[in-house]
């Protein structure tokens, strides 16, 4: 099992930045690849970005325009997601997911381990 927790999610203003944070435990860190979704109010949770077990190499929706970037440390144990240029359109709760068997994916189903999420809201 792989116990995953995120943090970092808080109430910005339009044009600001947000730093997210995902700390993984009960598995071997390096072995997992490693997935941001978000789930907006009343919308299906969707693809953020995802990042290789090495950190080698990083994946990102489209339509995110460049604005987010992924990150691990695997001595911490941690992937990160740092957020700028943040509009009220990324509003939404931010989910980490893992997976040992999979080296890259966009899909919610190939992702087995979830973390509970964090909030973030961004004002305009």
């Amino acid at each position: 099992q792989v116990q995953l927790v995120e943090s970092g999610g808080g109430l910005v203003q339009a044009g600001g930045s947000l730093r997210l944070s995902c700390v993984a435990s009960g598995r071997t860190f390096s072995n997992l690849f490693m997935g941001w979704f978000r789930q907006a109010p009343g919308k299906e949770r969707e693809f953020v970005g995802s990042i290789s077990q090495s950190g080698a190499r990083k994946y990102y929706a489209d339509s995110l325009l460049g604005r987010f970037t992924i990150s691990r440390d695997n001595a911490k144990n941690t992937v990160y997601l740092q957020m700028n240029s943040l509009g009220p359109e990324d509003t939404a709760v931010y989910y980490c997911a893992a997976n040992s068997r999979i080296t890259n994916s966009a899909r919610r189903s190939d992702y087995l381990y979830w973390g509970q999420g964090t909030q973030v809201t961004v004002s305009s």
